[in-house]
């Protein structure tokens, strides 16, 4: 296959889906209880959760008109792949509660429709399986430190190996939360992991013993403070993921997106940004993208394909993605994604509720305690 060019994916036509609120009124129907809870919520108050989301909701755009934009190019290039969109598909642990062999049917998504895949590290399919599975899709690899040194170094070398892009580290991750919607189950079996204890012995010189060794770019997932982007920069860092865990570590902490720009102003160019944490409509990419960020990870949105209808959900979801970020650039006036910059964007008071399903008005579920 040619490594520049995506795959078509089918014929919108094909799919029962309409709009993205119908795939997560599917995924609803399909998943136990505990396994939506997974999904949707967050740490203690879930206070971040939110937050994302507000901080989303709080950006108001401001259009251009009178601009043909009857050609609109919403595609981008990364890690010398051409893309249909700028989003990857975020690495989510545990992803096989949503769909069979889902770590292998979200690779498979990612190709069919031209978007890139990080693998987490605690999920049950490994990163050869994936590889072999789905070889010409554009795979990364997310770790969370569970063991020494060597065995941090062992599956850098073995994942770089089996064709991984890029290799990911994740830093905000020292202490594993306390979500209370597990708590509250007595669903304990996430936070119970072999080797745990490896994860708050990370440091900076951990990270600079991977860059010396990797011979793919170095991403550091976790990053929410301009300063620590200054150091991430100064110790050779690839890409600057910013990501408060979808509001599923640290409570109180702030929005990705009012994170967003101050770490955009101190890079400057100098690493790809990536964000997540809320962006769950194609007007949310293109918030992100208008702010500074390169690419925007997608965690729940890929969950709730997969569980809905699995690699033809996730499609589904990109397809519908594409066309709402299509509709809103030609609003906006632009017809490329380097076209959009921050005076496209203004801080708007927002009355509205924001919380982890808000960007869905119109889903209909029995029990709003599922919100």
């Amino acid at each position: 296959m040619n490594q520049n060019k995506t795959t078509t994916a089918p014929a919108a036509a094909t799919s029962p889906f309409l709009t993205l609120h119908e795939i997560v009124q599917k995924a609803r129907q399909r998943l136990n209880h505990d396994n939506w809870d997974y999904i949707v919520g967050g740490t203690e108050t879930e206070t971040t959760v939110q937050r994302n989301r507000a901080s989303i909701d709080t950006l108001a755009f401001k259009p251009r008109v009178l601009r043909d934009v009857s050609n609109i190019d919403i595609s981008t290039e990364f890690l010398g792949r051409q893309l249909r969109l700028p989003v990857l598909l975020a690495p989510v642990g545990s992803l096989e509660l949503f769909a069979p062999d889902s770590a292998i049917a979200a690779a498979r998504a990612a190709l069919q429709f031209g978007v890139a895949h990080m693998l987490s590290s605690v999920c049950e399919v490994r990163y050869d399986a994936v590889a072999q599975a789905v070889p010409d899709a554009l795979r990364l690899f997310q770790l969370y430190v569970h063991g020494d040194p060597a065995w941090v170094d062992d599956i850098a070398d073995r994942t770089v190996a089996a064709g991984c892009a890029a290799f990911c580290l994740t830093v905000d991750s020292a202490y594993y939360s306390r979500r209370e919607r597990d708590i509250a189950q007595r669903n304990i079996r996430r936070s119970v992991v072999p080797g745990r204890e490896n994860q708050p012995k990370l440091t900076w010189k951990d990270v600079d013993r991977l860059k010396s060794r990797l011979k793919v770019p170095l991403i550091l997932k976790g990053i929410a403070t301009a300063e620590d982007a200054v150091i991430a920069l100064d110790h050779g860092v690839d890409m600057i993921y910013v990501s408060n865990h979808g509001g599923r570590q640290l409570d109180h902490d702030r929005g990705s997106m009012e994170v967003l720009p101050e770490v955009v102003d101190v890079v400057k160019g100098r690493a790809t940004i990536i964000v997540d944490g809320g962006f769950n409509r194609g007007s949310d990419i293109v918030k992100a993208i208008a702010m500074g960020a390169n690419m925007v990870g997608l965690g729940r949105m890929q969950c709730y394909g997969l569980a809905a209808a699995g690699v033809d959900g996730v499609v589904r979801m990109l397809e519908l993605l594409e066309a709402e970020m299509r509709s809103c650039m030609g609003l906006l006036g632009v017809c490329k994604l380097s076209e959009l910059n921050r005076s496209y964007l203004k801080e708007q008071a927002y009355s509205g509720p924001s919380h982890v399903l808000s960007a869905f008005p119109h889903l209909s579920l029995d029990d709003k305690a599922f919100y």
